[in-house]
């Protein structure tokens, strides 16, 4: 377990007057322990930790994790129940936003010596500062993001369809070392790019298209997230204003973003200048989230957001405006806070460009 994890886990232990605390989320367990697998469980205790696994995955913990403790289960819930009992354990906690009813009425209706608390806002901040290591593997993937799209940059044209541009971009960013696309990539052309989570489709992209591209990676686990939005040849003049408006929201959340700043008043920064201009209602989701085992993930930068920026967050900052049968524009960057501003991690330039 790292120094951070243990230091976190045993603050929410103390705070919750807990026994012991209980993962089940595997990219939670990935961070505590170093488990990459699909099946385990971690189990906390401010004297000592282990992991469970089943027989499918014993060889990869005895490479991978790094507990006081592993141990072989048959059944998940007999073996967890049994390593808790078996420690004297009670009062444990169990995060409460990963598991379900029914897996919690299971470990009620079987450890009936056990009491199950669960914790939640306690918890989400665990992956909230990135170690250098992850900062380092957070770099990587968003790299590749800026290799990838400077090979596949002159397919975006007139003719080719969202689909291809889509699957280029994967082919692109697996060949260079990417594990996996981070999600399904957004590729929202022309009236689509009103759609902010616009998949791509058989659309082909014509003459005077805004064309919207929100695409990632993965590399060792930790994920890139970017948005470019560029024209086809000579685009509407209201979509070119629109283009303007979203990226001076976007460069001005950018030169605010810093440790201590709130997180609804960063998203306020950028959330003012649309709505300043008249288009507020057409940016209707948050300013961005964190990023890291995840694509989303704490920090949510939104006007909820209560929490301060801090050294070693990782975030995006990606303001947008869609126009219902227009069209519309995100600009998308992903940065690390650092001790005196921040720092970014993506490349691409987001500066207006007019592709033919």
């Amino acid at each position: 377990m790292t120094a951070a994890s243990s230091t976190f886990c045993k603050r929410v232990v103390t705070e919750c007057a807990l026994d012991a605390l209980v993962f089940f989320d595997l990219k939670n367990i990935r961070y505590c322990c170093g488990f990459s697998g699909t099946d385990g469980l971690y189990v906390y205790h401010p004297s000592g930790d282990w992991f469970l696994t089943d027989s499918r995955y014993q060889e990869q913990a005895s490479n991978e994790v790094i507990a006081s403790g592993q141990s072989c289960y048959q059944n998940k819930i007999d073996g967890l129940i049994d390593l808790l009992l078996g420690a004297g354990y009670h009062k444990v906690g169990f995060e409460a936003d990963s598991v379900s009813v029914s897996r919690l009425n299971d470990l009620t209706q079987r450890s009936s010596q056990l009491e199950w608390v669960p914790v939640a806002e306690q918890l989400r901040p665990l992956r909230g500062v990135k170690s250098d290591s992850e900062v380092n593997l957070l770099q990587r993937a968003a790299d590749l993001n800026a290799v990838a799209f400077s090979e596949i940059e002159s397919l975006i044209r007139p003719g080719i369809t969202e689909l291809h541009i889509a699957q280029e971009l994967e082919f692109s960013l697996r060949r260079l070392g990417g594990e996996d696309r981070a999600f399904e990539f957004i590729v929202a052309s022309g009236p689509r790019g009103a759609m902010p989570h616009g998949v791509a489709t058989d659309r082909v992209l014509e003459i005077g298209d805004m064309v919207t591209i929100d695409f990632g990676t993965r590399v060792g686990g930790y994920h890139s997230d970017e948005t470019v939005t560029v024209g086809l040849g000579q685009v509407d003049k209201d979509l070119r204003h629109i283009f303007d408006v979203v990226l001076e929201a976007h460069d001005l959340a950018m030169g605010e973003a810093k440790p201590g700043v709130v997180l609804a008043d960063l998203d306020a920064v950028a959330r003012r200048h649309i709505e300043a201009v008249g288009f507020g209602g057409y940016f209707g989701h948050g300013l961005g989230h964190g990023v890291g085992l995840d694509i989303h993930e704490y920090p949510t930068v939104s006007n909820k957001g209560l929490d301060k920026l801090q050294p070693g967050m990782v975030i995006t900052i990606e303001p947008g405006i869609y126009m219902p049968g227009r069209g519309g524009v995100r600009v998308e960057d992903t940065i690390l806070i650092t001790e005196d501003g921040y720092r970014a991690l993506t490349s691409i330039p987001k500066k207006f460009r007019a592709l033919t």
